[in-house]
């Protein structure tokens, strides 16, 4: 990170403009917060010593960078925090897609392409900006790709509280947003953070098919269908696939019940669009995919990250869980002898509870 200007800069100005930027360049808000994560960083350290991180060993690594900004990009000052919407409209109603056991429900996020390079493109250009306005100046652009700890920032530089469910939410937008920051050797003046919202709201918590939330602000994502659906490697554990319905990749139940998301926001990013009927396509379509058709369907998106076998894996449960069809049973009876043995194993059991 190269040094700050020396010349007299009005920070409180470029804060303004900063902001006015990033909403011209289709960021939806803008926040800037400091360093100081300390309670975060005492409730990781609790969460990862729970063990509720499951396999998901990325979240220990590098010490404290994840909760010190200054020592995973050394100079930073100042954390320059977006949001961006992600639900277009014109998408299938989730409820409804839910409801159709038939069906596979993906988390809404993940139904058009990956986010992660279109917002840091985005965020690059908004450097981009400040750097014609003042010359050289030291950042890096983050969008869920290091130990950053992207939730609390936004809630320190005013975008939202982190609510019961472990979301960011916003008083004007709900919680369907994707989240990125960069980080800066500016002093810019910082925002105010977010109060938070919730209450004595608990619906989160009562709606969530696994009793993932095990108590306000604490996830166990060893149970969340979320982390069994993309993150776990391996076998979803027998007494979860049922809660699982027909859930296949990502969960949004706690987000769905959530009263504030009455106030979400259309995605404005076409890029966002459900891509090959996502929305709601059924089971048995899916399920019938190739590898090549998998990879070459998915190209750009973020439903990549669960791999072919982790698909037809979920999807396998998912089937498990629809009605009783001669459809459903010549599907799930066509892998029955799958290369996978994961893939085998989660088709035999969907047969089984067919077979009562």
């Amino acid at each position: 990170m190269t040094a700050a200007p020396t010349t007299s800069t009005d920070y409180a100005a470029l804060a303004r403009d900063i902001k006015r930027w990033a909403r011209e360049l289709g960021f939806a808000d803008v926040g800037i917060a400091g360093t100081d994560l300390g309670d975060d960083e005492l409730h990781l350290k609790r969460w990862l010593d729970a063990g509720h991180h499951g396999e998901m060993d990325y979240m220990a690594r590098h010490g404290d960078k994840r909760s010190r900004p200054g020592e995973l990009e050394p100079g930073t000052v100042r954390v320059i925090t977006v949001r961006m919407d992600y639900v277009p409209p014109g998408t299938r109603n989730a409820w409804n897609v839910l409801e159709d056991a038939e069906a596979g429900y993906v988390a809404r996020y993940a139904l058009g392409r990956d986010y992660h390079k279109l917002m840091r493109h985005r965020l690059q250009k908004l450097a981009t900006r400040i750097h014609d306005a003042i010359g050289d100046f030291g950042y890096r652009a983050f969008v869920d790709s290091a130990p950053v700890l992207e939730k609390a920032l936004a809630r320190n530089a005013g975008l939202g509280w982190i609510g019961k469910h472990t979301v960011l939410i916003n008083r004007r937008a709900g919680s369907y947003f994707f989240l990125g920051e960069l980080y800066t050797d500016l002093p810019l003046p910082i925002d105010e953070p977010a109060s938070a919202h919730c209450g004595s709201c608990r619906r989160c918590i009562d709606i969530c098919p696994t009793q993932a939330i095990i108590a306000p602000y604490k996830l166990d994502a060893r149970r969340c269908i979320s982390y069994l659906t993309i993150e776990l490697r391996g076998s979803i554990p027998e007494e979860l696939r049922a809660p699982m319905g027909n859930r296949i990749f990502g969960c949004d139940d706690c987000q769905l019940i959530c009263p504030w998301n009455k106030f979400a926001q259309d995605a404005t990013e076409p890029d966002f669009a459900p891509r090959h009927q996502l929305d709601g396509a059924k089971l048995v379509e899916l399920f019938a995919w190739s590898e090549q058709a998998f990879l070459q369907r998915t190209e750009g998106m973020a439903i990549r990250r669960t791999g072919y076998e982790g698909w037809l894996r979920n999807i396998a449960v998912a089937l498990g869980n629809a009605p009783t069809s001669p459809d459903v049973l010549a599907s799930l009876q066509s892998r029955a002898n799958d290369a996978s043995p994961i893939v085998r194993e989660h088709v035999a059991w969907a047969l089984a509870r067919h077979n009562g």
